[in-house]
């Protein structure tokens, strides 16, 4: 298994690092990549890469961020020039909270989509209460044929269908073994096996039956496992899946 999103950055996660690796071994994580979300959190990131082989990471500002942490493309190219990170974000679109102002999110997705076109990197997307201008603004980039990765996919299926004409990716997070995610699991059970991944988005989002808990990298079994009945395969098929198309996304292989 292949945890493809979780912030070791944050508590209770970053001061328990031992342990919480012990855990994810032993359940069978062969990767974990950990999402930069500011400038600040990368520093924090390119400690934590070094603590141990199966860790990995990638820069990026979160749509939330983007007010107090302006990066150019450049910028961006210069920080990802580190074998560890592996990919650009998690960057994109979040008109729910409106954190930051709608057109500098706007922008600095582009700088990072551009970014990630320029490195060959996978582009790491957020996207909530966004799907339109989430999908236009890749669209626009389509030609350049950028990796897309759907981060924490909650969306329709309808955008699902959108997405999938960008050859998008989908990761799959603890959401889907929530009661009331009926819509999403859906979706997900008609998303192509060759277009999936899983991740915590550790310490948010505890999937059942961890729910009220601190969620970490080691949880992602319940995912796994919610994935692969939703799919009617066993859970040992999806984690090869889902841990094959990691690797090809990543690591092109």
């Amino acid at each position: 298994m292949i945890d493809s999103h979780c912030h070791l950055d944050h508590e209770p996660l970053i001061s328990d690092l031992d342990d919480i690796l012990k855990r994810s071994k032993n359940i069978g994580i062969k990767k974990i990549l950990t999402i930069c979300t500011s400038l600040k959190s990368f520093e924090s990131i390119l400690k934590i890469i070094l603590a141990d082989k199966i860790i990995y990471g990638t820069f990026g500002i979160h749509p939330h961020e983007v007010d107090n942490n302006h990066v150019s493309k450049n910028t961006i190219l210069t920080k990802v020039n580190n074998e560890k990170i592996i990919g650009i974000g998690e960057t994109g679109l979040d008109f729910y909270y409106n954190n930051s102002k709608k057109e500098k999110q706007i922008d600095s997705f582009k700088k990072h989509i551009e970014a990630s076109i320029d490195s060959n990197l996978p582009l790491i997307v957020h996207s909530r209460n966004a799907e339109e201008e989430t999908y236009n603004t890749l669209d626009y980039y389509k030609g350049d044929k950028p990796k897309i990765l759907m981060h924490c996919f909650t969306g329709s299926y309808s955008f699902f269908k959108e997405m999938e004409k960008l050859n998008s990716y989908f990761s799959a997070s603890g959401i889907i073994t929530f009661k009331n995610s009926k819509d999403l699991q859906d979706t997900f059970a008609k998303i192509p096996n060759d277009k999936l991944l899983v991740e915590t988005d550790s310490p948010f989002l505890a999937p059942i039956p961890m729910r009220g808990k601190k969620n970490e990298p080691s949880f992602i079994k319940y995912t796994v496992q919610k994935l692969s009945e939703l799919k009617n395969i066993n859970i040992s098929e999806m984690s090869d899946i889902t841990t094959n198309n990691f690797e090809k996304l990543f690591f092109n292989k």
